[in-house]
């Protein structure tokens, strides 16, 4: 094992985030650690690598292990170029190198022994050069910083002048040139377009490390993980296989335990039926049933309830009215953005109920093509014609719908004035946004907070076709599933620009993407586009046969055949507790009946009379203990 996570605790005033949290990481294990925002996960990683103090526990790192960090707010000590910076990470093998060059100035004047003896040292100096990569290094640099987007003339860049993504996209460069033992990333995809996310994936896996992954981007943890972690009300759970196994598990973990609770909730309810109608008797042998029965429920080990902590949003978007068929009809458009061309000419016919990502490189004009569908930009020329009835609703990744200086409360207000007060904090609750939530200025909100409201308002908006732009930037799991089913069962038209993959292969019904300031269009969904421009790449003409997809397991018959035993049972025994029940309470009412009759002058007098109920009391009482013995044990 490389790294133990051994009860860790962690408080923030009086909420404590991390409770007693355990788990470890073998060599060459990549983990991804799951949780949604706010569960600890980053103070998790904080506490690991020693920039924050856990209040109990212990963390273990294997003797001698190098451990490497990505976190996501990234600085620079130092003001280097980029290409200095990649260097650094080879400073020891590049002063290995200045001796090897030295010894070798220095062989001439040497001869004899004393040649061969320094031969013999610059021998062994050379073979550890050589083993530690001291032939390779620069193609390294090169092939690292190009997989990372950093080309030929970003090399003499100062790392100060980078923005903050590059920063990001250069520190996971220097940690991938390190081959660190383990690797401790917090959200690496970030700032990532596909090709460099794509780039990562083969690195990661290539370098056969260990890591430790937080990340929203489903798709990659399915790419790289073997196994889950999850963070759940300061717990922590692990699960082996990648994301999709762990969604699978998890679920039928919570599904079980559920069941177990409700399981365990009913059969308290039933037993203190039971001693309700035990003491309801008033018969000793009833009462001392009744007490005996309390005392193996408080003695009985509680079943906690699960809670899954969930991200609250009620999305669903409804249309004002239907467009025609033909939504949008885009014709020989071409747009120029300072003496730089985006788009050269491309065409593009949207229909009614489509759902379309719109994929490319960062800086091809994704978000260009979008601004112009809205009318925020002009082409230089071409056309842009739009369908019937057609009503545009827009989500901007840079949340310019959104005034800073708006609460909540005001942002909706003022696009929706005739929104009373009450049905304004409604949609808000349903948004996870309450009490004096609704009063925070949008300026103090986080990323996933403002595309809450964004959506919020999308979703007041109907318009028939929505137009996004990284819609799912900031959310977190919950919260993408939530909007995946909200475009799915969407009537109207979808175009949207997106980086997330597994978001793209649930939601897209097409893929267009923009290359070299062209269209490249794919009927299907992200997983069908990888197959067909690989295709295409290669130059193969592979046939369209649908993939191969395992068949789900159908129900065996012994199970269903058992399920169904079990049920005709358990309807026979609750008819049959049913019937004693019944005949209990009819043999309780005759012994009133029978001991009033007792109680009466012309029976007591009645010697014969008095024998003959007494009688007849003594068998009513034997029957009863009978019957209660069958119902206690059908009941059991």
């Amino acid at each position: 094992m490389i790294l133990n996570i051994s009860n860790i605790t962690k408080s923030f005033g009086d909420k404590t985030i991390l409770k007693d949290v355990s788990f470890g990481i073998n060599e060459h294990e990549m983990v991804a650690l799951i949780g949604n925002n706010g569960t600890g996960k980053t103070t998790l990683l904080n506490i690991i690598m020693g920039k924050e103090h856990a209040d109990s526990g212990d963390i273990f790192l294997k003797k001698d292990a190098k451990i490497a960090y990505l976190p996501q707010v990234i600085t620079f000590e130092d003001d280097r170029t980029i290409y200095e910076e990649a260097l650094d990470v080879f400073s020891s093998l590049i002063a290995e190198e200045k001796t090897l060059r030295d010894m070798e100035d220095g062989m001439s004047s040497l001869s004899g022994d004393e040649l061969n003896k320094y031969m013999d040292v610059y021998h062994q100096k050379m073979d550890s050069f050589v083993n530690n990569r001291g032939l390779t290094y620069k193609n390294e640099i090169n092939a690292t910083l190009s997989g990372l987007k950093f080309l030929g003339g970003d090399m003499d860049r100062k790392v100060s002048s980078l923005s903050g993504g590059e920063k990001t996209r250069l520190l996971l460069a220097l940690i991938l040139l390190q081959k660190p033992d383990i690797i401790l990333l917090d959200e690496p995809t970030n700032h990532l377009d596909m090709d460099s996310i794509a780039f990562l994936e083969k690195e990661l896996l290539s370098l056969n490390c260990a890591a430790l992954i937080i990340s929203h981007d489903r798709y990659f943890l399915n790419k790289v993980v073997k196994k889950v972690a999850w963070i759940n009300n300061g717990s922590i759970l692990s699960y082996s296989g990648n994301y999709d196994d762990f969604i699978v598990k998890r679920d039928a973990y919570v599904l079980a335990k559920m069941r177990e609770y409700n399981k365990e909730q009913a059969y308290i309810k039933k037993q203190e039926e039971v001693i309700a109608l035990l003491r309801s008797f008033n018969r000793e042998k009833s009462i001392k049933r009744a007490e005996s029965r309390v005392k193996q429920l408080d003695r009985r080990a509680a079943v906690e309830k699960v809670n899954v902590e969930t991200t609250e949003m009620n999305l669903s978007f409804s249309i004002n009215k239907e467009s025609g068929m033909d939504v949008l009809s885009i014709d020989n458009l071409f747009f120029d953005y300072n003496d730089n061309k985006i788009l050269e000419g491309v065409s593009l016919e949207i229909k009614k109920g489509e759902r379309i990502a719109l994929i490319g490189a960062n800086g091809t004009g994704k978000s260009t093509f979008l601004k112009l569908i809205n009318r925020e930009l002009r082409p230089v020329s071409g056309e842009i014609n739009y369908g019937t009835n057609v009503e545009i609703s827009y989500f901007d990744q840079n949340a310019k719908v959104l005034d800073d200086n708006d609460t909540i409360f005001e942002s909706i207000q003022n696009s929706y004035p005739d929104m009373t007060n009450t049905e304004i904090r409604n949609m808000l609750g349903s948004f996870s946004f309450r009490d004096d939530d609704v009063f925070k200025k949008i300026s103090t909100l986080s990323g996933g907070e403002r595309s809450r409201v964004i959506l919020s308002k999308l979703m007041l908006s109907k318009g028939n076709l929505l137009i996004l732009d990284e819609p799912t930037n900031h959310l977190d799991m919950t919260s993408k599933e939530i909007l995946e089913e909200a475009i799915n069962n969407f009537e109207g038209t979808v175009l949207y620009v997106s980086h997330d993959r597994y978001f793209i292969n649930k939601t897209a019904t097409k893929v267009v993407e923009l290359k070299g300031g062209h269209f490249t269009q794919y009927i299907g969904n992200y997983d069908y586009y990888l197959l067909k421009s690989s295709e295409q790449n290669s130059g193969s003409k592979s046939s369209d046969a649908p993939s191969l997809v395992k068949d789900e397991p159908t129900k065996n018959n012994l199970d269903y055949l058992s399920q169904k035993k079990e049920k005709a049972e358990k309807q026979k025994r609750e008819k049959d507790i049913k019937k004693i029940e019944e005949k209990i309470e009819a043999l309780e009412n005759k012994k009133v009946l029978i001991e009033e009759s007792m109680n009466k002058p012309e029976t007591t007098s009645n010697s014969a009379k008095l024998n003959e109920l007494c009688s007849e009391l003594n068998d009513i009482n034997l029957e009863i203990d009978e019957l209660m013995n069958k119902w206690e044990e059908l009941e059991s």
